[in-house]
């Protein structure tokens, strides 16, 4: 794929930017008097307006948004593929919710998410008929080799593995059929945001190193090797000059359980990641502009369920400030 193939595209993407949830935008919901012009707020950014401030209103509304979303730019960018990396993940959570259901013989179906490649429905009514031969052959064979650990010993945090490692693999894949170096690597920095959150976690709780190496991905900037074996201050010269470097620095003294909060520094991870993609706001067409405002959807989504969970929960307009992340726009 060229650049110029993205032309029509990109200039859509670029009108579709001004409806995204601002920093301003994102006070005006903080502020609001009442919550139905909190909810209003939503409508602006081309959402519908849930029927009433709730959880289950509020993800009826944005799994419909993100399944329009991904319908409608999986059939206007020249490679599907591009979507798809960011579809997958949503086919793995589906993944884990039936296969942990199964196990425990529940009925969890209103856990499962739209917005993958496979539609919630038909996949549940696949894996539970045991026939996912419609299905690629790293989700299938992820899901089995899953559903035997659950089995042989119930161990839902080897399944989890199983299914992130088959999850962020397919990622890439998709990503490197792309052609998109820009979406290479934005995948490869996940995996390495992954990986030190497992360290860092790791680390607060104790654990030793072969199950630290056991819980690393592979396929991000720096090896799962040099993250295992980095001991206490070199788990921030491991990260760098690379776009984690900082939260790998608060990282590393939070890595004590008498530290405190986490929330620093998952804040710095998610950061990292949005200042990545905020390089596609220079690009003027390609592909680098639909990714990052993949992203930015994705990132809209957590930030309007951050603000709306706290009005619900009752908690005050600075401590649902210091819960959000760096906006793409």
């Amino acid at each position: 794929m060229k650049d110029t193939d993205y032309l029509s595209i990109s200039a859509r993407v670029r009108a579709m930017e001004n409806r995204l949830l601002t920093r301003e935008r994102q006070e005006r919901m903080i502020e609001a008097r009442t919550d139905d012009e909190a909810l209003k707020i939503l409508a602006e950014c081309g959402y519908e307006e849930p029927e009433d401030l709730s959880v289950p209103a509020l993800n009826r509304v944005l799994a419909k948004a993100r399944e329009e979303l991904f319908q409608d730019l999986k059939g206007a960018v020249p490679d599907p593929a591009l979507v798809e990396v960011f579809q997958i993940k949503y086919d793995y959570h589906n993944a884990k919710v039936l296969l942990k259901a199964e196990a425990v013989g529940e009925e969890a179906d209103r856990l499962l998410m739209e917005g993958g490649r496979y539609a919630p429905k038909a996949l549940a009514e696949n894996f539970r008929r045991g026939d996912l031969r419609d299905y690629s052959d790293p989700f299938r064979s992820a899901v089995e080799q899953a559903g035997a650990a659950l089995s042989d010993g119930g161990d839902s945090q080897e399944a989890d593995l199983i299914l992130d490692r088959a999850c962020y693999g397919e990622m890439a894949t998709a990503a490197k059929a792309s052609g998109s170096a820009f979406l290479q690597g934005y995948v490869k920095l996940a995996v390495d945001a992954v990986n030190l959150r497992v360290a860092v976690r790791c680390q607060r709780m104790g654990a030793g190193a072969e199950l630290l190496a056991k819980s690393l991905l592979s396929g991000g900037n720096v090896s799962p090797q040099a993250v295992a074996t980095a001991k206490g201050g070199e788990l921030a010269q491991r990260f760098r000059s690379t776009p984690l470097e900082k939260a790998a620095e608060v990282g590393a003294e939070l890595a004590s359980p008498e530290a405190g909060s986490l929330t620093a520094f998952e804040k710095l991870c998610d950061d990292a990641l949005t200042a990545y993609l905020a390089q596609a706001r220079r690009t003027s067409f390609g592909e680098q502009p639909v990714v990052g405002y993949l992203c930015a959807r994705e990132a809209e989504a957590t930030a309007i369920r951050t603000i709306l969970a706290g009005r619900m929960a009752g908690l005050s307009a600075d401590a649902i400030r210091e819960r959000l992340r760096d906006t793409y726009v």
